[in-house]
């Protein structure tokens, strides 16, 4: 098989932490997975994405590996890693791992050996070490800190960065080696072929444990001064050769979009990220705060119809260029920013964005919560460095998932205050146990466009899209056979339907509601959506 299966992926994301604890600590774990699994088959997701579960001392949320090879005691075992991904195999369920490529925690044996040596190490640097540092730099996610941290240990000097302080850059080389700057080593010097070694030996650890495939963060972000990312792109091409021959059907997906080098593309799609333009033309309305690299436009699933989708579509179709056939995988939110409900994006709001996530010719990946709605919390507290700056709080999308009605919302017997992060305190906040009683709620539309896309060919990503109308309402049609109608504005809006009119009249209306055809136009009341079958 390959790794064709991504193409009919829905992706669900889990941060661990949040979902659901068995044994009553606060904190989610592998146990309470595996106990859930059942809803994650009933909504019809058929790929898990876990955010970093590695052995961690937790600065960063897990994105700070002490230890590749060892799950964090919190999650539980190896071994129960093991069952769970053998747990969801039984379900038609797989699981993918987020790969931390570009750095480790400080604590990490690694960088502990290097940190205690009295200089480089003869077999090669892990890390990046130089005695004096060149002029510094503000990072790209941490504007004003430096990038490099005077050394804590014995060894002389100053190490790079990736993210904090605790977080050093493992050395996958430099892709320009000035005279001045002898301390940097080529893509191919022992140190970073030590590294590029470590990243194989990961990731067969784990695949040969069951594991499908991995979400990589920071991907592009290994070889350093590469500004085209050309040495970069490269060495993931190499790992993509490899994975062929030794795990054929693993596959690679980037933390964001690849970047397009006129070479064969290294990852098996790209990843259009909340924190990206892409993605916040869609679903930022601002009220998560201000990121300060997205321009702040009008997003378009927003009630003041202000947006357009023009922005998003040229994103998707530049993402295509190179390769017609190129996955790209969107979410309806992550870990890193806010959620499809945010600030005043609510109730009706909600499913004109779902029907178009899941009809549109991506990848999907639902964010844990988002079948529910559960809501960005604002001014949630910062834990495990959530909160990167005033304007940039990411707890509130991290919030324990919502089960029942019960303490803790289902989530954890523990004390309220000994949860890894407070549940949303409204009390009419969703949960999944009351959705599941009314036919009308959310998880039913959500767990029904998951069922159309299983079983309408015309909605796989490789088949066509033809885009009617890129404002309100968003029209388009797909494989020549559906007709998709969002309006996520608060206003009523008409669409000429032209060659389209007497298929569209005399079509199957599959899914939806607000919709009406007549006299050769769509009328699309607010927040209508409806996916119809043309005739003919």
């Amino acid at each position: 098989m390959g790794t064709e299966w991504l193409a009919d992926a829905v992706i669900y994301e889990i941060y661990p932490q949040s979902f659901a604890d068995s044994d009553g600590d606060g904190i989610g774990d592998f146990r309470g997975v595996i106990d859930r699994l059942d809803h994650l088959a009933w909504l019809g997701v058929n790929t898990i994405w876990f955010n970093p579960c590695f052995d961690s001392p937790f600065v960063d949320a897990g994105y700070d590996v002490r230890d590749y090879l060892q799950v964090a005691p919190r999650y539980g075992t190896n071994d129960d890693l093991v069952e769970l991904v053998a747990a969801a195999k039984e379900r038609g369920i797989r699981v993918l791992l987020d790969l931390v490529a570009g750095h480790t925690s400080i604590e990490h044996e690694w960088f502990r050996r290097e940190l205690h040596a009295d200089g480089p190490d003869p077999d090669g640097d892990r890390y990046v070490w130089c005695e004096s540092p060149p002029i510094d730099e503000a990072t790209d996610h941490l504007p004003g800190t430096p990038l490099w941290v005077a050394s804590p240990g014995p060894r002389p000097g100053y190490y790079l960065k990736n993210f904090y302080d605790e977080q050093p850059a493992l050395n996958f080389g430099w892709a320009d080696l000035p005279d001045d700057q002898p301390w940097r080593d080529a893509v191919d010097a022992p140190g970073p072929l030590r590294n590029r070694q470590a990243l194989r030996d990961i990731m067969s650890f784990w695949i040969e444990r069951g594991v499908a495939g991995f979400r990589v963060d920071m991907a592009f972000s290994l070889v350093k001064d590469d500004p085209d990312k050309v040495e970069t792109t490269a060495l993931w091409r190499e790992m993509r050769e490899w994975l062929a021959d030794a795990h054929p059907e693993a596959i690679l997906i980037p933390e964001g979009s690849e970047p397009r080098t006129g070479r064969a593309l290294a990852f098996h799609a790209d990843f259009f990220l909340v924190i990206h333009e892409e993605h916040a033309s869609l679903f930022d309305n601002g009220a998560a705060g201000l990121l300060p690299w997205t321009d702040h436009a009008p997003c378009f699933f927003d009630a003041a119809g202000a947006g357009t989708a023009r922005r998003f579509v040229d994103a998707y179709e530049e993402a295509r260029r190179a390769d017609p056939d190129r996955l790209v995988v969107l979410a309806s939110a992550d870990h890193d920013f806010d959620r499809m409900s945010t600030g005043p994006r609510v109730g009706d709001q909600l499913p004109p964005a779902y029907t178009f996530l899941f009809t549109w010719g991506t990848v999907p990946s639902l964010y844990y919560g988002d079948e529910i709605g559960m809501r960005y919390l604002p001014g949630a507290p910062d834990v495990e460095g959530a909160v990167c700056n005033q304007a940039y709080n990411r707890a509130g999308c991290r919030t324990p998932m919502q089960w029942d009605t019960s303490t803790n919302a289902g989530f954890s017997t523990a004390d309220p205050d000994a949860l890894y992060l407070p549940i949303d305190p409204d009390p009419d906040r969703p949960n999944v146990g009351d959705q599941l009683d009314d036919p009308d709620a959310l998880i039913h539309h959500v767990r029904a466009m998951i069922e159309l896309r299983r079983t309408e060919p015309s909605l796989s990503p490789h088949a066509s899209t033809r885009v009617l109308h890129d404002g309100y309402p968003f029209a388009y049609v797909r494989g020549d056979e559906l007709l998709v109608i969002v309006n996520p504005s608060g206003a009523e809006v008409t669409l000429d339907l032209d060659d389209l009119a007497d298929r569209a009249a005399a079509g199957e209306q599959l899914i939806g509601t607000g919709v009406e055809i007549a006299s050769e136009k769509a009328t699309a009341s607010p927040f209508a959506h409806a996916v119809i079958r043309l005739a003919g």
